[in-house]
């Protein structure tokens, strides 16, 4: 029997970037193991931030609470609002839409879900359309939202609102600089020039900042954007390319003025040749434009986004150039990419924040020693692998179930041929409603189902198990469904008011 030896720890960590990933990462990692582990994180105020309104799914809540963050003052100190879904305009079809709601749909009935006997109601011109019967999808539009009281009924719909956030990428940056500071986090101002690896499995050993001063690390998360300093042209990673599905590859940022009481939820609109986005915050409105530069110019895509703004345009907008895809590894010898640095998914489902936190968790999960195990890095990279495809696919979903044929752009993405894994999707929901999550996907049922019936996907029938259910009693399930929810809706306060009275920031002049 071998005997075994000790591992050498892991006693230093080196952050190189700094923004959401930088700052998200070195604030986890000194709460967890603050005690034991020197953490450095290095990043340059003349590099910048790619600073935009961001916004998020549910489950940054969890991040925030491993964090011990009070979510008022979250919510204030990012001029921050609520989020209980994404309004999608003009996917379908032009003068389609529809609320992709976080939550659930109804009230499932033995083993089927909810929306499988609403399917047969539909049929029967029994029922509303599926947004009716969740409480997501009702207060969204109406401008309602609450968080879940404490004295809610446990079978109450408002006992179990999910929501997320809408905040300012810039400012959220700076509040987990100052908690993770607050915990131990050396910040040290500098651009690296160099990357030094050494050993027989060349590891990265330090980086050289311009001021010829050398950080050391056992471990280095390269947080550094699509520069990919470390991962990419350091150990020289290769990227897998996603155009051929996800073709947008430009984007413009720009916040503009606050008309009017902001939407608890994210507004997404397509365009001829992409789509836009709206994110309400306290102080102002963030707005993008995502195109491809294959089916457009940028001086056209610049005049769709100036011109469908709320208010007065804040600043220029901001170009951004992007590449779909990620990298083959995200975890190579010492060096883990978190964030950008690893790979792009398009933020039509808010999912950046949410595959820089589980970066993050992956790593806190499988955290090694000095010598960095293979095996380790191995089961990191197929997680991570497999979240980016069907995070990909889901996306992909939006692009190619349409009806548009108003521009080669959407001609294209409707005909393309896209991964497989996405067709199986497709066809058993086409078959007869059904989805099977796939493991630990980040989208579950409830999503899938309201954007493929958003999308104008329909199945040709429902579970057979339906037929069991009396019709009285099946017509009575939805009536009843679609009652409760929307006198609850009746029950919930103005989005605004909620703010003003829970988590209202500091206005400044």
């Amino acid at each position: 029997m071998r005997e075994q030896q000790a591992e050498r720890p892991i006693r230093s960590v080196a952050v190189v970037g700094g923004g959401s990933a930088g700052w998200m990462s070195a604030a986890a990692i000194s709460k967890m193991f603050g005690r034991g582990i020197d953490v450095v994180l290095v990043e340059s105020e003349e590099i910048g931030l790619i600073g935009v309104g961001e916004a998020t799914v549910p489950h940054l809540s969890a991040f925030n609470a491993l964090l011990e963050i009070d979510e008022a003052e979250f919510v204030r100190q990012t001029q921050g609002s609520f989020k209980l879904g994404i309004q999608f305009n003009d996917w379908g079809r032009i003068g389609d839409s529809y609320v992709h709601g976080f939550g659930s749909i109804g009230r499932d009935l033995g083993l089927l879900p909810f929306h499988q006997y609403w399917l047969k109601a539909r049929a029967e011109g029994r029922a509303k359309d599926i947004s009716a019967y969740s409480l997501n999808t009702v207060a969204a539009p109406l401008g309602k939202f609450m968080a879940a009281p404490s004295d809610a009924p446990p079978n109450s719909p408002l006992a179990e609102i999910a929501y997320a956030y809408h905040f300012d990428a810039v400012l959220y940056a700076r509040f987990l600089r100052r908690r993770a500071e607050a915990q131990g986090v050396k910040r040290v101002e500098g651009k690296v020039v160099a990357v030094y690896r050494g050993g027989t499995r060349g590891f990265v050993e330090s980086v050289q900042l311009e001021s010829g001063e050398h950080i050391r690390a056992d471990l280095f998360l390269d947080c550094t954007g699509f520069r990919s300093l470390l991962i990419g042209e350091a150990l020289g990673i290769d990227f897998d390319d996603w155009t051929q599905w996800l073709p947008c590859d430009r984007a413009l940022a720009v916040p503009c003025e606050k008309v009017g009481p902001p939407t608890p939820y994210t507004r997404s609109t397509a365009r001829e040749a992409g789509w836009q986005w709206r994110i309400p915050l306290q102080h102002r409105t963030g707005n993008g434009h995502v195109y491809s530069s294959r089916f457009t110019t940028d001086d056209r895509a610049a005049d769709i986004l100036l011109n469908n703004l709320d208010g007065k345009a804040l600043a220029d907008p901001k170009p951004l150039r992007f590449t779909t895809g990620k990298r083959r590894k995200l975890w190579d010898r010492n060096v883990i990419a978190i964030g950008l640095a690893g790979g792009f998914l398009e933020p039509l489902e808010s999912t950046a924040i949410y595959l820089i936190q589980a970066g993050i968790n992956r790593l806190m999960h499988l955290f090694p020693n000095a010598d960095c195990d293979v095996a380790l890095q191995n089961v990191y990279n197929e997680q991570t692998d497999f979240e980016y495809e069907r995070i990909r696919d889901f996306l992909i979903l939006h692009y190619h179930v349409t009806q548009r044929t108003d521009s080669d752009f959407w001609n294209y993405v409707r005909t393309m041929t896209i991964p497989d894994s996405l067709q199986h999707h497709i066809d058993l929901f086409v078959a007869d409603g059904q989805f099977f999550r796939n493991g630990t996907e980040m989208f579950g049922l409830t999503s899938w189902v309201q954007v493929m019936l958003g999308q104008g996907l329909h199945p040709r029938s429902y579970h057979p198990a339906v037929d069991w259910v009396a019709s009285a009693d099946l017509h009575a399930l939805v009536d009843h469904v679609e009652t409760v929810v929307r006198s609850n809706v009746s029950l919930m306060p103005a989005h605004e008011q909620f703010i003003a009275r829970c988590c209202a920031a500091q206005q400044r002049a």
